[in-house]
């Protein structure tokens, strides 16, 4: 999208408001599938927690993906925007037994990573077809904060614990028709990433039934000019080849599958807010926008950065800015970042915004959530609403305190 595009959203719509752009979703989706376009059977499953709403995963989807959930809500969301149910994995950490027979009931892939919880669930539905999260103790992410792989994770089941999930399986006569690792996000080290694949390939030969290999996903994608990312044409031309050697030795083509979130929808995505107010201190020129970590916590909670650009005034001549919100809380967006000169009433651009922003969004303060608009074909298309006073207050239930009686202590 343009500026001239971004702006008219914010004139038609208002600050602050999340726009994505349909085309650069679909840009993304192809140059994944383009990549492993080697391999027979592939399989692209959107990881929803990304960006959950309902007009995107039906987009999503209309291109040929599936969806991976992580929780009954999210499975729901998906079956809502008309994906089959077999087109949906369920990949959980933490929740119980119950949340897990509820997808199962929906006709959802089911996807463990707990011991206890594979013996449970194969006990009471041998016949239920059962994919495995395996740990394989490498940490293949670049940032600590999200990386699952590593030994000390909550997620998975260690790949030193082998021989219990082949009792397990035994014990109960369960079918495992998967096997599946993420390593985590802000893959660079393609190496890296292939090493954890081949723990993943000596994993799959122990599973006789096997009709996929789940690769989980992570692909870092680029947040600045000159950034680096994820080199998805090198790792598509060397993991196909490994891929499809491994399927020849174990006798049938399976599907190599991903779960992207991150990947496509992140570049897609921008923010945008309106500067309230321009407040010089003694060392810090502020911009304040009408925006907080409300709606946008990354750079506080992971310390993410987020082109900032002056659509407004592209051209202006270039201060240094240090960029925060409304929020009675420090809720720094960027520090002494150089921006083009801003005024009160400019409309500031945050860039990479469509993944693990609006729905990291909260009522904090009791603002509103913003809205979201997608782009598509050169339309803006509102695809969620602006909160009102309304949705704050209409689940809260209010007591009459003159009808409930006092007790003296």
């Amino acid at each position: 999208m343009n500026r001239n595009e971004l702006l008219s959203v914010a004139n038609q719509f208002g600050s602050p408001v999340y726009v994505y752009d349909s085309a650069k979703i679909k840009s993304q989706y192809t140059r994944l599938t383009t990549a492993f376009g080697k391999v027979k059977n592939l399989k692209i499953n959107y990881a929803v927690k990304a960006l959950s709403n309902i007009s995107v995963l039906k987009y999503i989807h209309h291109l040929g993906a599936g969806l991976d959930t992580v929780s009954l809500q999210e499975v729901q969301l998906g079956l809502a925007a008309g994906v089959p149910a077999e087109q949906i994995i369920f990949t959980p950490n933490g929740v119980s037994l119950g949340e897990i027979e509820e997808v199962a009931k929906l006709g959802a892939q089911i996807n463990i990573d707990n011991l206890s919880i594979l013996e449970q669930f194969g006990n009471k539905y041998p016949e239920t077809p059962v994919c495995i999260r395996i740990n394989p103790h490498v940490m293949a992410g670049g940032n600590a904060n999200i990386s699952v792989g590593h030994i000390d994770s909550k997620f998975g089941i260690s790949i030193h614990q082998i021989p219990h999930i082949q009792r397990i399986v035994t014990n109960t006569g369960m079918r495992i028709n998967g096997i599946h690792m993420h390593t985590g996000s802000d893959i660079l080290d393609i190496d890296v990433f292939l090493h954890a694949s081949e723990i993943l390939f000596e994993t799959a030969q122990h599973f006789d039934n096997l009709e996929f290999i789940d690769f989980g996903s992570g692909f870092k994608v680029p947040y600045s000019e000159n950034d680096i990312e994820t080199n998805i044409e090198e790792l598509g031309e060397r993991l196909s080849e490994r891929f499809n050697r491994f399927c020849k030795k174990y006798g049938r083509d399976l599907t190599l599958t991903f779960e992207p979130g991150k990947f496509l929808v992140s570049q897609a995505g921008y923010f945008l807010a309106n500067v309230n107010v321009i407040k010089q201190t003694t060392s810090t020129v502020f911009a304040q926008v009408d925006s907080g970590f409300n709606h946008l916590i990354r750079p506080m909670l992971y310390g993410s950065q987020h082109h900032i650009e002056n659509i407004s005034n592209p051209e202006g001549r270039e201060r240094f800015y240090s960029v925060v919100g409304y929020i009675c809380e420090t809720d720094t967006f960027a520090n002494n970042r150089r921006i083009s000169e801003i005024k009160e009433g400019d409309i500031l651009c945050f860039q990479n915004a469509g993944a693990y922003c609006f729905t990291m969004a909260s009522n904090y303060n009791s603002r509103f959530r913003p809205p979201e608009v997608l782009w598509h074909e050169g339309e803006a298309l509102l695809i969620r609403k602006r909160e009102d006073f309304n949705n704050l207050i209409e689940n809260q239930v209010v007591v009459d305190f003159k009808k409930v009686s006092t007790i003296e202590i």
